[in-house]
This record gives C-alpha cells, sequence and structure tokens, in this order.
C-alpha cells in the first residue's frame, strides 16, 4: 500500500491552479497559502463587504489627504514568503514601503493588514494567519469583528503582537498607526 504524502504549495500557487488530483473552483478569486497549505475561502458576506468598505474608505480619505501612503482593498495577494501568500482584507504601506509593490500585489511586510472576521475565517484570523503576520514582520494587525461590533488593534512588540485596544460600537477608534484619525466604530456597521 502507498503512503500517500500530501501536496505542499508554495506562494506562487495562488496564481496557478495546483496540480495534485483535486479540483479546484476559483471562488471569487480567494486563494491563499499558508504555510504550505492551500485555503478557499467562500466569498464574503454582505455584512463582511459593507464594513470593509467604510473602513476602507476611512483609512484612504485620511492617508490621501495626509500623503501617508497607499490601502489597499481585497483582493489582493501579500506574499510574505515561500510559503505563504495570504490576501488580507485591508493592506496599508507607508510611503517608504513602496519598494515591495508588484504587478502581482505585495511582495513583503505591510505596514497594516486588517482581517474583517467571517465564520468560515475566524479561527484562521486570529490563530495561523495572525502568527504569520507576527513572523513576518508586520508591525500593526487589526481584526474587526462585524458580530461584536469590534476592532482589536494588535502591535508588533518583539516576536509577537500584544493587544493594545479593543474599541466597540458607540466608541472612537483612534488608531496609534494614524495620528489625528478618528473612526467611530458605529460608522462601520451602516
Amino acid at each position: 500500500m502507498a503512503l500517500r504524502i500530501p501536496a505542499r504549495f508554495k506562494a506562487d500557487d495562488i496564481w496557478d491552479t495546483p496540480e495534485d488530483g483535486n479540483r479546484y473552483e476559483v471562488i471569487d478569486g480567494h486563494y491563499e497559502v499558508i504555510d504550505g497549505q492551500l485555503y478557499v475561502s467562500p466569498p464574503p458576506l454582505e455584512p463582511h463587504q459593507n464594513c470593509a468598505r467604510n473602513l476602507f474608505f476611512s483609512l484612504e480619505s485620511h492617508v490621501r489627504a495626509q500623503k501617508l501612503g497607499r490601502v489597499y482593498f481585497a483582493p489582493l495577494a501579500v506574499t510574505l514568503d515561500d510559503e505563504n501568500a495570504v490576501e488580507p482584507d485591508l493592506v496599508y504601506l507607508s510611503n517608504d514601503r513602496f519598494g515591495i509593490i508588484s504587478e502581482r500585489g505585495i511582495e513583503g511586510a505591510p505596514d497594516l493588514v486588517v482581517e474583517i472576521l467571517s465564520r468560515s475565517t475566524q479561527s484562521r484570523d486570529r490563530g495561523i494567519k495572525l502568527r504569520r503576520y507576527a513572523g513576518a514582520g508586520i508591525r500593526h494587525y487589526w481584526i474587526v469583528d462585524p458580530r461584536a461590533r469590534a476592532i482589536e488593534a494588535y502591535e508588533l512588540l518583539g516576536d509577537d503582537y500584544e493587544l493594545v485596544g479593543t474599541v466597540a460600537s458607540g466608541q472612537i477608534f483612534s488608531p496609534s498607526l494614524f495620528p489625528g484619525l478618528d473612526i467611530p466604530v458605529n460608522d462601520l456597521w451602516t
């Protein structure tokens, strides 16, 4: 009896359908490779996309007005290394990080990644992706929870993230990364 060894994927595989004997159907173009494992996620639900849109416009208007860099909206590939290519919901690159932009997406650690939780991805966003983002040196990580109507802000201290604040409905999110930016949390859900 032959022992079947599971396929090990590379970050570059998110641009090609892997030839591993399985049939893959692209769902909204959302492939991720994390630690050599392929993840395919269903399309996000409307509350997720509504929150992503509202947060994007808040960040984008501030970043553009202050000429701080660029904010990207998913889908956009972020290749962290040979075995990790992800598609965060939002990504921010400061002006001095533009060198990691390529035609395929971002090749390296952005300044900020934002994941908006959904039922199908929340354990990955709070688990393996949090660890990979920290390992890649991404300084800021925000987790937005539409069901709890809250934002958790993490900052990289050494090799691990430290939760520096949780902001919920009725409160104002004033991220340290963007002085002068105040986001009413309730505005994310409207």
